[in-house]
C-alpha cells in the first residue's frame, strides 16, 4: 500500500472497535462521534478510519472470536492491515506480532470463521437455506452499493444524474426513481441532497413502498415509521397528496422524519407517537393502505451493518417474533374493507417472514395473501428484505 500508516489514525480504529464490540455502540454513531472530535482529519483520513473499522468488523472472527473475550485489538488491526497489503511499521504494538489464529483461505477453514459469523447464526442459516447458505452468506459480506432514491416531487432521475455528473460522480439509473453510484462517495454534502432531490435508500428497501402501491388522495398508515425513509418514499409516490399517518414510539425518530420531510418538500405526513394501543385503536377502519415495516433481527442488512452480526442471537430473534406478532394483530383492524396491508422485514430468517405470515393468516382467515417475496443479496444483488402483500376483507 502506498498510503503511510499514522499512529493517531490506527489508534482511532482501535478505539472505534472497542466501543463498537465491547460496549457495544452502533458503528455509525461511534464513527460519527470520532469524526466530530477530529475536525482536522481530511477525507482520506476519515476514509481510512471508516473503511478499516468496517472491514475488520466484517471479518472479525478471522482474527478473534467476540464470544470469547478479551480481544487484543492491536493484533487484530495488525493482521488485517497486513492482509490487505500494508507494510507494518516498527511500532511497539507489532514488535512480536504472532501469526493469526486461522488460515482463512485454507479449504478446511470453517465457514463461520471464513465469513465471520457466530456459530448460532451459521446453524440458523444452514437450517433456512441448506446448500445455498455459503453463497448467500458470502453476498451478505460484500460492501453495499450507494443507492439513491429520487424524490419525484423535487426532481427527475435525469436531473439528479446531471447534478451528480457536475461534481464528478458517475452513476447509473436502476429504475425510474433509483440510481446507483458506480463508486462510493459522501453525497450528503451535495446541494442536490440539501435541496431534497434524493435520499440514500437501498434498492431492496425501495421495493417495500412500491409493493404498497399508494395512490394520490389515499389515507396511508405507516405503523413503524422510524426516521421515515419509506414514509418519504410513499409521500412521493402519492405526489404529496392525501394523508400519511406515521407512527413510532420514539419521538427523536419522528423529529428526524419531520426534518427530512421538510427538506423534501412533503407536507402530507402527520407524525404520532405510538406508546400505547389507544393511538392505534383510534385509526381502526380508516386506512386505504397500511405499512408494517416491523422491527426485526436485521439479518438481511449485514452488508451495511456488519457490527450487528454479534448482536443477533436467539434471544433477539424471540423478542422480535413476539413484537412482530403483536404489531400485525394490532394494525390489522386499521384497514378499511379491501385495503392493502404490507408486512416487511430486513431479515432473511423464515421465522420472521414466511412463518410469521402463515401464523397471521391462520389467526385472521378473512385476510388474503396477494403475494410475498424474499429478496436476497446473492440473487437480487442488494439487501435482504421480505415483503408480503395482504388484502383486508
Amino acid at each position: 500500500m502506498s498510503m503511510k500508516l499514522y499512529p493517531n489514525l490506527v489508534r482511532a480504529v482501535d478505539q472505534a472497535l472497542r466501543d463498537i464490540v465491547e460496549r457495544p455502540y452502533p458503528a455509525d454513531k461511534v464513527l460519527a462521534r470520532l469524526f466530530k472530535q477530529s475536525p482536522q482529519w481530511g477525507s482520506r483520513d476519515r476514509s481510512f478510519v471508516a473503511e478499516t473499522t468496517y472491514d475488520i468488523l466484517r471479518y472479525l472472527r478471522r482474527y478473534a472470536d467476540p464470544a470469547k473475550p478479551p480481544i487484543y485489538w492491536p493484533n487484530v488491526i495488525g493482521w488485517h492491515l497486513r492482509s490487505v497489503g500494508y507494510e507494518l511499521p516498527d511500532w511497539e504494538e507489532w514488535h512480536h506480532l504472532p501469526e493469526p489464529p486461522y488460515d482463512w483461505d485454507a479449504p478446511d477453514c470453517p465457514l463461520a470463521v471464513r465469513e465471520s459469523i457466530s456459530d448460532w447464526m451459521d446453524e440458523k442459516g444452514r437450517t433456512n437455506y441448506g446448500d445455498r447458505w455459503p453463497d448467500l452468506l458470502h453476498a451478505l459480506n460484500q460492501p453495499a452499493d450507494v443507492i439513491l432514491r429520487v424524490n419525484p416531487v423535487k426532481a427527475t432521475a435525469t436531473e439528479v444524474m446531471q447534478a451528480l455528473l457536475k461534481v464528478g460522480l458517475e452513476a447509473e439509473i436502476l429504475a425510474p426513481l433509483a440510481i446507483r453510484l458506480t463508486r462510493r462517495a459522501n453525497v450528503f454534502r451535495l446541494p442536490a441532497f440539501r435541496d431534497g432531490w434524493f435520499e440514500v435508500q437501498d434498492f431492496a428497501s425501495q421495493q417495500v413502498a412500491t409493493a404498497l402501491d399508494p395512490q394520490p388522495g389515499q389515507r396511508v398508515v405507516d405503523g413503524c415509521a422510524g426516521a421515515g425513509g419509506k414514509t418519504l418514499q410513499i409521500a412521493g409516490l402519492m405526489a404529496n397528496r392525501g394523508q400519511i399517518i406515521a407512527l413510532d414510539p420514539d419521538e427523536w425518530k419522528l423529529k428526524e422524519l419531520r426534518q427530512r420531510a421538510s427538506r423534501a418538500g412533503l407536507d402530507n405526513i402527520q407524525t404520532k407517537i405510538s406508546t400505547d394501543t389507544k393511538s392505534v385503536k383510534r385509526l381502526h377502519g380508516s386506512a386505504d393502505r397500511v405499512l408494517l415495516d416491523v422491527p426485526c433481527t436485521g439479518s438481511g442488512v449485514l452488508r451495511r451493518n456488519p457490527d450487528a452480526k454479534w448482536r443477533i442471537d436467539q434471544e433477539l430473534l424471540d423478542r422480535c417474533l413476539g413484537l412482530q406478532r403483536t404489531i400485525l394483530d394490532q394494525y390489522a383492524p386499521v384497514c378499511k374493507p379491501g385495503a392493502r396491508m404490507v408486512y416487511a422485514t430486513c431479515s432473511i430468517f423464515r421465522e420472521e417472514n414466511q412463518d410469521q405470515i402463515k401464523r397471521f393468516l391462520a389467526d385472521h382467515p378473512s385476510f388474503s395473501l396477494i403475494e410475498e417475496a424474499q429478496l436476497l443479496p446473492d440473487e437480487f444483488g442488494y439487501d435482504g428484505f421480505f415483503i408480503a402483500v395482504l388484502q383486508a376483507p
